[in-house]
Order: C-alpha cells, then sequence, then structure tokens
C-alpha cells in the first residue's frame, strides 16, 4: 500500500544519489528487511517537523528502527561522511574546486531542555544550553560542526573546531573569516601555528548604525538560517553533543539533497 507524501521525503531523485553513500547492511546477519528509504524519509521527518522520535506518523517504519539507524550512523560517523560527499557533489556542479580555499567560523548558542546532559550558561547570549561552532565553505556548505557547553568562549571553541578540520585535511585551505569575538593577533598566531592558516576578523565599521550585512559573514549567518528550519534545531533536545552534531550535519545532507535533485533537473 502506497502511503501519502509528507513535505520531507526525499523525491526520487534525491535517494537516487544519496542510496549508494548508506551502508550496506552487515555481511553474516539476518537479511535486511526493511525500506531503507522509508527509514531515511522517517529521520528526515522528526529533523524537520521536530517530532519526538516516539512520535513517528504510523505510516512509516517503528520509530525504534529509525531511531536504531540514525543513532548507529551517527556513532560511526555516516552523517559526516555523507555531507562531506555531498558538499563536493554540489561544489563541483557549482563550477568550484572540490575542496575550499577559504572558510567562515562563527557560533550559536541554543538552550537545552530537561534532558541530562552537559550544559552551560552564555552570558553574552543569555542562553543557558549549548553553543554550535561551525566552520563553512563560501556557499554556506558544512565543513566541520562542534557542539559544547554554552559558556566555553569564543577562541577555546574556535580552537577546537579548527584541530577538528586540521585532521579533516582540507588541503586548500588558507583563509579563515571571523568576527571579533574570535579576538585578535593572538587567535591569529594560534591559527596559522596549527596549520598555516590565515585568520581574518571581518570587523563593522565604527560608524555603522542599525543592521549592517558585513562582508563574508552573512554567509555563516544564511547557514544558521537554513538550519533554522529544522524545528529539531530549535533547542539542543540530545543527552550527548555528539548526537546533535549528527544532527547538524543530517539536516545538511537533507538540504544537499534537494539542491543537487534540482540542478540535476534542470541540467536535463
Amino acid at each position: 500500500m502506497t502511503r501519502q507524501r509528507y513535505e520531507t521525503d526525499m523525491k526520487d531523485r534525491e535517494w537516487q544519489i544519496l542510496e549508494p553513500m548508506i551502508p550496506p547492511a552487515k555481511s553474516g546477519g539476518r537479511r535486511r528487511e526493511v525500506d531503507m528509504c522509508e527509514i531515511v524519509n522517517g529521520i528526515f521527518y522528526v529533523l524537520r517537523g521536530g517530532n519526538a522520535w516516539r512520535q513517528m506518523p504510523h505510516d512509516l517504519p517503528p520509530w525504534q528502527t529509525v531511531y536504531g539507524y540514525f543513532n548507529r550512523w551517527s556513532k560511526a560517523g555516516i552523517w559526516e561522511k555523507i555531507n562531506d560527499a555531498l558538499r563536493t557533489a554540489v561544489r563541483i556542479m557549482a563550477g568550484r574546486e572540490a575542496e575550499p580555499s577559504a572558510a567562515i567560523i562563527d557560533s550559536q548558542s541554543v538552550k537545552t531542555t530537561s534532558v541530562k546532559g552537559e550544559r552551560g550558561y552564555d552570558k553574552a547570549k543569555n542562553v543557558s544550553g549549548r553553543k554550535r561552532h561551525i566552520l563553512v565553505d563560501v556557499m554556506g556548505l558544512l565543513l566541520v560542526v562542534l557542539v559544547h557547553k554554552a559558556n566555553i568562549q569564543e577562541r577555546d571553541g574556535a580552537k577546537s573546531l579548527l584541530q577538528r578540520a586540521k585532521r579533516k585535511g582540507f588541503h586548500r585551505l588558507s583563509l579563515i573569516w571571523a568576527d571579533g569575538g574570535y579576538g585578535g593577533q593572538p587567535m591569529r598566531d594560534w591559527v596559522y601555528s596549527l596549520a598555516g592558516w590565515l585568520f581574518e576578523v571581518v570587523k563593522r565599521a565604527d560608524n555603522a548604525k542599525g543592521f549592517v550585512i558585513l562582508p563574508r559573514r552573512w554567509v555563516v549567518e544564511r547557514t544558521f538560517a537554513w538550519l533554522g528550519n529544522y524545528r529539531r534545531l530549535s533547542k539542543d533536545y540530545a543527552v550527548l553533543p555528539q548526537t546533535s552534531e549528527a544532527m547538524i550535519y543530517a539536516a545538511m545532507v537533507h538540504l544537499m539533497l534537494r539542491r543537487l535533485a534540482r540542478q540535476h533537473a534542470a541540467a536535463s
């Protein structure tokens, strides 16, 4: 029986792009009987709608099954790997190099809920919860994310994030833009000694009044706006920061699948 489509469901072309990246069933075990397309549709339904896993609609696979796959893939770093593969595809389709040469860093503090897990208080934002640190390319596509307690200072969170970026081996990366909250020369020196990257602070003009769009900085703000469309990310509902990071990677996967499918359709 064919069910009614949800707005978050993948179209056929999107599933054709994603299917080869889905981990195969373990050899020697029970034959995989679930529809993996529906498993991913269930994950995207929770992400976009903000539902609890237990509130999965009955015409999607059982919530325990959907959550089980999301959890296993999160622990194995699958969402990050898929994000990296799709980001490369989007960049190439846009006529860019596979890897970026410049990136933008920023953070966002979000409230946590009553679930257990580490949290802290961000005095500057008056938020009790966690902080999402992201590094994006000039298209706003996610390179790496780090979720940590909100009371950790911008510079300290940025250092941990950039250490992750270095381990990922972005060989073309040479320049990172940031706002004034990340400090001046000491941070520039630290970043250069870490990986030979230039660290440039984009400052607001002294005579600027009201809302001002800052060069390069608007790109990462737009990425946060994209993520804001996923209601599951409106707060941090996860016990573990690593689960929150996987949610962010999965949201970007959903976004890029739709972009790639539209571009394929326009090109055909």
